[in-house]
């Protein structure tokens, strides 16, 4: 089963996240696993999907992680692109750069795929949209 480590990379994410000092120099307190009822205000970030596919071998077993971390901000922040462009940025760091520790499954590798940037909340807000993949592996398999 390739799903058994999606908890532990979300909360390993999720903590990677809240305790990066740039990131936070940059949105406060602002990153969300769940968003809340009320929509945030100014520039914040939220953990969204995640595509999982088996990634096991003759050796072991594993899975494969294709998520995406969106940094946003509505329509009342008047920066442009600048300010989520800059979280953004410090969103790439903390993940790349972190040695993420999983409850359950070794974090084999973590790589940035690719980023979209684009307008939302018809023009008037900001989105970067963060791909990321992650290498878990299982541990060994049954004889």
């Amino acid at each position: 089963m390739s799903f058994e480590a999606s908890a532990a990379l979300q909360a390993a994410i999720y903590q990677a996240l809240r305790t990066d000092p740039a990131l936070t120099g940059l949105v406060g307190d602002a990153v969300y696993d769940a968003m809340p009822a009320t929509p945030p205000t100014g520039t914040y970030v939220a953990i969204g999907p995640e595509d999982v596919s088996d990634a096991g071998d003759m050796t072991g077993r594993g899975a494969r992680h294709d998520f995406i971390v969106s940094v946003l901000s509505g329509s009342e922040d008047t920066g442009g692109f600048g300010p989520v462009k800059d979280a953004a940025a410090a969103v790439m760091e903390a993940l790349e750069d972190g040695a993420l520790i999983l409850e359950h499954g070794h974090l084999a590798g973590l790589w940035f795929v690719g980023a979209r940037a684009r307008r939302s909340d018809g023009g008037a807000g900001r989105r970067v949209d963060l791909t990321f993949r992650a290498r878990i592996d299982l541990g060994l398999k049954a004889a």
